[in-house]
């Protein structure tokens, strides 16, 4: 059989993808094939469990228009499906002047991106909506929340066998053939033949985009992400999400805390280079990728410009009282012996050989393919606006 379309990888993305040509095109048959035994097992459902609406993206970038419509639309999802979920809104704090002053970008930039009900804040109104955190001002942004991602995945995954998507799991892509007028996807459970192919493969976007005979452009660096989970006790210290401002001369976001849907409260994470492209613990080494990314001339550009604060994210990984100390500014009352080690993501960033890193969304497309080579946060949250785009683009071209 010849399908009309293959979607490669089964995360969030893959699944709206392949989700949103089923229902604009029913007639079109498709199949979805995931390399792990079920969908949705890493950046999908390794993450902070947020909501994200929109706050920080240059406004008119297509990561803010995904974001801003993809909060609205998973929103509408779990409402639909019964997935667990809060719109509890976050507040972003600012604890020096020099923060004041981007927390007043920021807020221009949640205007101009569509974002409903900002509020500033002074002192004393932060500590009315999070009595715990300390900062000079702070902006409230009422529209975020939290969900059960792994909840989504399932009832994405249940959407799709149940209107007739072949969804493959256990099958890595070994290779791809390019024929007169189809591919052959050749896998470990078997071969497959598509007329277009989409490469949702996160992770490993780059990878299968070099394998279909096409060079990405850019390069994915693993980077972990650490959380520390808050005891029991503790967790009276932070009622929904706090933030920092982040610093514009790192691309991260800065650790922070997060109520989580499942209970409990997590804080972090920071952004260390990875030993393997789903190493979620430091002794995860895979040596080949591991040479990927340190042979790559880009990482080291990246190293150089900003290697104070790469250090400080290194020495933060392995030092608890360090990690300890960057939370202490937003929520001062926090002690170290409130920390315990929490669980681990890895972030598919894709980084260009001049040592920047991609910041919005960047798609490739090419004979009967269309490559997904950089989908980072928002991703999760923007998953079913960024399928919508995709599955639009990829009809298009196979068209």
């Amino acid at each position: 059989m010849v399908f009309d379309f293959i979607v490669i990888g089964g995360g969030l993305v893959g699944m709206a993808t392949a989700a949103e040509i089923n229902r604009s095109a029913p007639s079109k048959t498709i199949a979805l094939l995931e390399k792990e035994p079920m969908v949705g097992k890493h950046q999908s459902t390794h993450n902070s469990g947020v909501l994200h609406c929109g706050l920080y993206y240059k406004p008119g970038s297509l990561k803010a228009r995904m974001a801003v419509q993809g909060i609205r639309r998973m929103t509408e999802f779990c409402q639909r499906y019964s997935v667990p979920h809060e719109i509890c809104g976050k507040v972003v704090v600012a604890t020096t002047e020099d923060e004041v002053a981007r927390l007043h970008l920021l807020h221009e930039r949640g205007i101009a991106n569509g974002l409903r009900d900002l509020k500033w804040l002074s002192a004393e109104g932060l500590q009315k909506i999070e009595p715990h955190a300390a900062g000079l001002a702070a902006l409230h942004v009422p529209e975020e929340g939290i969900v059960d991602y792994a909840a989504v995945c399932r009832t994405m995954y249940e959407n799709l066998l149940n209107n007739g998507v072949e969804v493959k799991t256990n099958s890595r892509v070994l290779k791809l053939i390019k024929e007169s007028l189809e591919w052959r996807v050749a896998t470990n459970s078997g071969e497959y033949a598509a007329k277009f192919i989409i490469n949702c493969a996160g992770l490993h976007s780059d990878m299968v985009a070099r394998a279909s005979g096409v060079d990405p452009g850019a390069k994915i660096i693993p980077f972990r992400g650490e959380y520390y989970q808050l005891k029991p006790d503790a967790q009276y210290l932070v009622k929904n999400l706090i933030y920092p401002v982040p610093d514009p001369t790192f691309p991260f976001l800065g650790v922070h805390f997060t109520r989580m849907i499942s209970g409990g409260v997590e804080a972090g994470p920071n952004a260390v280079l990875a030993f393997a492209r789903e190493g979620y613990k430091k002794s995860d080494i895979n040596l080949k990728e591991l040479w990927g990314s340190v042979s790559y001339a880009g990482l080291w550009k990246f190293l150089r410009k900003h290697q104070g604060m790469a250090w400080e994210e290194v020495t933060r990984s392995f030092s608890k009282k360090l990690f300890c100390h960057s939370l202490q500014r937003l929520v001062p009352a926090l002690q170290g012996n409130d920390l315990v080690e929490g669980g681990a993501g890895v972030r598919a960033q894709a980084m260009l050989k001049d040592g920047t890193l991609e910041q919005d969304f960047h798609f490739k497309n090419e004979w009967r393919a269309l490559h997904v080579i950089n989908a980072p946060s928002p991703a999760a949250t923007s998953s079913l606006a960024i399928g919508q785009y995709i599955a639009e683009q990829a009809m298009q071209s196979a068209a």
